[in-house]
């Protein structure tokens, strides 16, 4: 296909492809229920001949549902017809939803439930026998132009709104087919929700590349290990948080699957942990941001060479490490992680971050710091906006979280930084787990330098996550404000 210039074709080109080529293959499987290309292809077209019929200005689309095949299908509907998704996640309150939909400006609003309090609220039931009536839109080309809006998951404060383009989810796609090794050929598990990009992504590349989704409507590790069991599964996508539950509960994988993970830092200790109980799996473990998309990765044979490493950039990906004033550091020495890809994504739709990341020659940051080895494997040591200054020294609270992990009765770990007169910020522990303060103490002393010991303790049964897994740094700040002394 010729393309103009700023012309594209969209994320769901290939199911036409897909549709006439293995029409009865199962596209999307969902419990007992599945659908085949050729109906997923037809679903596809008719939400995009029903949006593509809808009069409006900017043609942004956003909706508040759970896992299911209307998720799915509006996400991918929006794409094909050059309209803009922003799915919302299920858990905000409609204040939240209010001041979100003030935010992207989207002009449809659909819910599986009623929200009185917005006017523009599209119930879901009543939009998808619409469609059902809805001409079929043919697939077409158009200007490149933003397909997805989608939200940080804001660990250390608010959830900024990202833009997505087609074009760098082609990318990735491609990059997939050849780091991940996926192809048509795969049957993917995707157990968790799919407000949170990396398991809508884990869908969509799924699709784009003619494999079958098994979608959870819900994670739990039962259900997780039950639609391993009973499905030809080849590959997982999933966070450390849902690893780890799967082997707190000692949940069985007992078949070969491809293990896709990101979200959070996933320690040497627990990644030997998951492969001993589940020796049949192959880790790739990958360093991405929403902003960045895929960065680097570590893979099956990678672990047992660099264990405390991300991996090594995908092969259309380039890093720098360089310092506070911009200049390349040297090999082993920690900066600030810049990222130049094909990948990256648009900006931020936030007016006051109107501004674009992306420099002149392409290069961006999320402030990420870390630093490259003498074999070009990434090593990631802290976020800037989460390093916790004391007495004017920089420590970064995943370093002392890893060494807190690694202890046998320590379950999840998180340090913060917490307001000192004197010092500027002193460290603070969370733990969730049985080991006493005066043996974590002992044992952080003899893994890390004074300095990055913990001054305050507390415990916690639960610690709050993002919907990405990450640690809720300015949840768990809020939360222990009036604790923590």
């Amino acid at each position: 296909m010729q393309l103009r210039r700023n012309e594209t074709v969209p994320i769901t080109e290939t199911y036409q492809y897909h549709a006439n080529r293995y029409p009865q293959k199962t596209a999307v499987q969902i419990d007992e229920m599945s659908v085949s290309y050729l109906e997923w292809h037809q679903l596809v077209c008719r939400t995009a001949g029903w949006l593509s019929a809808k009069k409006t200005k900017n043609k942004r689309m956003a909706f508040s549902l759970p896992n299911g095949l209307p998720f799915l299908q509006l996400f991918a509907g929006a794409a094909m017809a050059g309209w803009t998704a922003v799915p919302f996640d299920p858990r905000w309150s409609p204040s939240e939803c209010r001041e979100k939909l003030s935010l992207c400006k989207a002009e449809l609003f659909i819910s599986d439930q009623p929200f009185p309090a917005l006017e523009q609220t599209l119930l879901l039931n009543e939009c998808l026998d619409e469609i059902n009536h809805a001409l079929v839109l043919e697939p077409r080309t158009f200007d490149d132009e933003p397909f997805y809006i989608g939200f940080t998951s804001g660990s250390t404060g608010a959830p900024k709104a990202f833009i997505r383009s087609h074009r760098s989810w082609i990318e990735s796609f491609r990059i997939s087919s050849r780091d991940f090794q996926l192809s048509a050929g795969d049957s993917v598990v995707i157990p968790g929700s799919l407000f949170f990009s990396h398991f809508l992504y884990g869908a969509m590349t799924t699709l784009y590349l003619g494999g079958t989704v098994y979608l959870l409507k819900k994670f739990s590790p039962s259900r997780l290990e039950n639609a391993v069991a009973r499905n030809p599964v080849t590959t997982l996508f999933t966070v450390p948080t849902m690893t780890e539950a799967l082997r707190a509960e000692n949940r069985r994988i007992d078949k070969p699957v491809k293990v896709i993970s990101s979200g959070a830092n996933w320690s040497r200790q627990a990644k030997k942990a998951i492969q001993k109980a589940h020796p049949h799996l192959s880790l790739f473990d990958f360093y991405g941001t929403s902003e960045m998309s895929f960065v680097s990765v570590s893979a099956p044979e990678d672990f047992h060479v660099k264990p405390d490493s991300v991996g090594r950039p995908f092969h259309n990906v380039d890093v720098a490490i360089r310092s506070s004033s911009g200049e390349a550091v040297r090999t082993g020495e920690v900066g600030k992680i810049f990222v130049k890809s094909p990948m990256l994504f648009s900006g931020y739709l936030q007016e006051a971050a109107a501004a674009s990341p992306i420099d002149e020659n392409g290069w961006m940051t999320v402030d990420d710091m870390g630093w490259m080895d003498e074999d070009g494997y990434l090593y990631i040591t802290g976020r800037e906006n989460s390093m916790i200054v004391y007495g004017g020294i920089n420590i970064f609270p995943e370093e002392v979280e890893g060494v807190l992990l690694s202890h046998p009765e320590v379950e999840e770990a998180a340090v913060i930084g917490i307001r000192d007169d004197y010092w500027g910020e002193k460290a603070a522990a969370v733990i969730k787990g049985k080991a006493p303060v005066k043996e974590l103490k002992t044992y952080c002393k003899s893994r890390l330098a004074p300095y990055k010991v913990p001054r305050m303790w507390h415990y916690l049964e639960q610690i709050p996550h993002t919907s990405g897994g990450k640690v809720a740094r300015h949840l768990l700040k809020e939360q222990l404000k009036d604790v923590i002394r």
